[in-house]
């Protein structure tokens, strides 16, 4: 194979520019998912653990719904099939009249499938903070939801940080399917560097790179975090 190498180009312009522009996408993309994934998935897993059937079958009807679709096959439902569903004004705003529609679609789009994902994760944190401690609230005097306040959901985030650093990655690296709706994040540059230039090797190197640091990065934060949030007998209450 005689590949002409050239890594100067990356840092030529426009090339450097739409790097640094895709990655900073690719960041504002995961971070505004995040916090929809994040919230909604807290209040889903929360209704999976309450004693009303009727909130447990939201919960599971959320997670079993979005969870079990291809993440890809969202994207494409969100942004060309849901507006067609819309009345028609409603439907042009969505497609043209709404900020930054692709960017606002990819962002819901990977905000409410995670969230099926990060709900699982709340669901097994409460259930791993065990019965007791539950009926310990409740003998208190605490209302139901105010056990769940003070009690389950603040210890089962302190259990549950390996997993949620986890789907925080995922999240992350999902991102790059928002190229298939015209995001221009870190993946789809380096596939225009690419077409620009034929260095495809370096654009691709690059934004692997910037994935592998920015990945590096929040797992030794999470991994202070974790050490610092640990609570001594808590993993191991959940295992068993």
């Amino acid at each position: 194979m005689n590949y002409n190498w050239d890594w100067g180009v990356l840092l030529q312009e426009p090339y450097f520019d739409w790097l640094v522009s895709g990655f900073s996408w690719t960041i504002t993309v995961s971070l505004v998912a995040w916090v929809l994934a994040f919230s909604l998935g807290s209040i889903v897993g929360i209704l999976r653990t309450t004693d009303s059937k009727f909130l447990r079958a939201i919960g599971t009807g959320y997670v079993e719904f979005f969870r079990n679709i291809p993440l890809l096959v969202q994207m494409f439902l969100w942004y060309f099939v849901f507006p067609e569903l819309l009345p028609e004004s409603a439907g042009m705003w969505v497609k043209r009249g709404m900020p930054m529609p692709e960017f606002t679609t990819a962002a819901i789009c990977l905000g409410l499938y995670t969230a099926s994902r990060v709900g699982e994760q709340v669901r097994a944190g409460i259930l791993a903070v065990g019965i007791g401690q539950r009926n310990a609230g409740l003998a208190m005097g605490l209302t139901p939801a105010q056990v769940y306040r003070f009690v389950l959901v603040p210890v089962s985030y302190r259990i549950i940080i390996p997993p949620l650093t986890s789907e925080f990655l995922t999240i992350f690296k999902n991102s790059s399917l928002a190229l298939t709706i015209g995001v221009l994040e870190l993946t789809a540059q380096a596939r225009q560097i690419e077409e620009y230039t034929f260095q495809g090797f370096e654009a691709f190197t690059a934004a692997t790179l910037l994935y592998i640091c920015v990945t590096s990065i929040v797992m030794l934060i999470m991994r202070v975090v974790e050490g610092k949030a640990a609570i001594p007998g808590m993993i191991s209450l959940g295992a068993k």
